[in-house]
C-alpha cells in the first residue's frame, strides 16, 4: 500500500544506517542488497541482506514533516515498548531488536532493525487457503491474543504513558482525538461530527465496566501475522498498542460489524463466549471508533484509492445506524 508516510532512504543513508547496527564490516557491496517490503501501511519496512549473508528487516517512522493522527504521534517508541512486554511476560512470537536508534541524526526519526522473518504474510496468504486452515490459523491469532491480554499495566492509555485512571477516561480522549483529526483535515464521515460524539456520550457510563487496564493489542488481525508450515511464527507491528479493555481488539469486531467477517475461530482460539448486552454495545463503539480512524487516515496518508475510504465509511455508517436506532448491526 502506497502512503505518504513512508520514509523512504537513500541507499548511502541505509549504509550508514546498517554501518551503525552491525559495524561497517557488515555492510553489503553494490545495490542489490536492499528491498523494499510492501505490505506495510503505515511504516517503510526493508530487507536488507548483510555483507555475511544474513537477512535482517529495518523499519523506519514516517517522515517528520508528514502529519500523522494523533495516537501515532511517537509509534515507533510505542511498539519497541510493546516488544520489551510482550518478551518479558508472554511467550508469543515477535520479532527480537537488535537495534533501535533514536538519535535522529542519520535520519530525524526513529528507526529499528530486527532479524528477517521467513514466513507468509497471512493476510496476503488468506485467498489461497480453505476454510479449515484459515480457521486454523485464526483461531492461533485468537490463542495469541489471549495471552498478550494477561500483562497488566498501571493505568490505562498508551502503554507508553498511561495516565489515564479510568477505561471511560482513556478512550473517550482517543475518541476525541480522532474526531479532532478528522475535523482539522474536513475529512467527510457521512454523519455530523457532533452526532458522531453524541452516540459516545450516550453510552460512554457503560465503559467503567471495565476495572482492569490489559495490554491491548489492537491492531492484531491477519495482515501482522506471518505464518509457516502450518504455524504463526511471528506477530508484527505493535504499534498501536495501548492499556485498556481487551474487548477493542480488532478480533472481536465481526460479532457486531458484517465488515469485519466472522469472528468464530478467532473466538474459539481466544476461548470466550458470546458477548453480553454490555459488552455488545462497547463492542459497538469500538467499532465505530475504528471506522472512524480508517476513514480519516486515508487523508492524512495521502491515499489515491478510495476502497479503504468507502470501506470505512460504509462501517460507520453500519455501526452508527445500529447504536442511534437500537438494531444490530449485523
Amino acid at each position: 500500500m502506497e502512503s505518504i508516510t513512508k520514509n523512504r532512504q537513500s541507499l548511502d543513508t541505509l549504509r550508514a544506517m546498517v554501518a551503525r547496527a552491525y559495524g561497517p564490516d557488515a555492510v553489503p557491496d553494490g545495490d542489490a542488497w536492499v528491498e523494499e517490503l510492501g505490505n506495510g501501511f503505515f511504516n517503510v519496512v526493508y530487507r536488507i541482506t548483510l555483507a555475511n549473508g544474513r537477512q535482517v528487516a529495518l523499519k523506519i517512522a514516517p517522515p517528520s514533516d508528514v502529519e500523522v493522527l494523533t495516537y501515532e504521534i511517537g509509534a515507533m517508541r510505542t511498539e519497541l515498548e510493546a516488544l520489551r512486554l510482550i518478551t518479558a511476560h508472554t511467550g508469543v512470537p515477535v520479532p527480537v531488536v537488535d537495534h533501535a536508534d533514536l538519535l535522529h541524526d542519520l535520519v530525524d526519526v526513529d528507526y529499528f532493525f530486527m532479524p528477517y522473518i521467513d514466513g507468509d504474510n497471512l493476510g496476503v496468504l488468506r485467498d489461497e487457503l480453505g476454510p479449515s486452515d484459515l480457521g486454523t490459523y485464526q483461531a492461533a491469532l485468537g490463542a495469541a491474543n489471549r495471552e498478550l491480554n494477561t500483562i497488566l499495566g498501571p493505568a490505562y492509555g498508551p502503554i507508553t504513558a498511561p495516565t489515564y485512571p479510568t477505561w471511560r477516561a482513556a478512550f473517550t480522549a482517543m475518541f476525541d482525538d480522532v474526531l479532532d483529526d478528522g475535523r482539522r483535515r474536513s475529512v467527510e464521515l457521512g454523519w455530523s461530527y457532533d452526532d458522531v460524539r453524541a452516540v459516545l456520550t450516550v453510552h460512554e457510563h457503560l465503559l467503567d465496566d471495565v476495572t482492569e487496564p490489559r495490554y491491548v493489542e489492537w491492531d492484531l488481525w491477519e495482515g501482522n501475522a506471518l505464518v509457516r508450515d502450518g504455524e504463526v511464527v511471528c506477530i508484527i507491528d505493535h504499534e498501536r498498542a495501548l492499556f485498556g479493555d481487551p474487548l477493542i481488539e480488532v478480533g472481536f469486531a465481526g460479532l457486531v460489524s458484517s465488515a469485519f467477517g466472522d469472528s468464530a475461530a478467532f473466538l474459539r482460539g481466544y476461548g470466550r463466549g458470546p458477548l453480553t448486552e454490555s459488552e455488545e454495545v462497547r463492542r459497538r463503539l469500538y467499532t465505530l471508533h475504528v471506522g472512524l480512524v480508517m476513514t480519516i487516515e486515508t487523508v492524512y496518508r495521502g491515499h489515491t484509492d478510495k476502497d479503504q475510504y468507502d470501506w470505512a465509511r460504509e462501517c460507520v455508517d453500519e455501526v452508527m445506524t445500529s447504536l442511534t436506532r437500537g438494531r444490530p448491526a449485523a
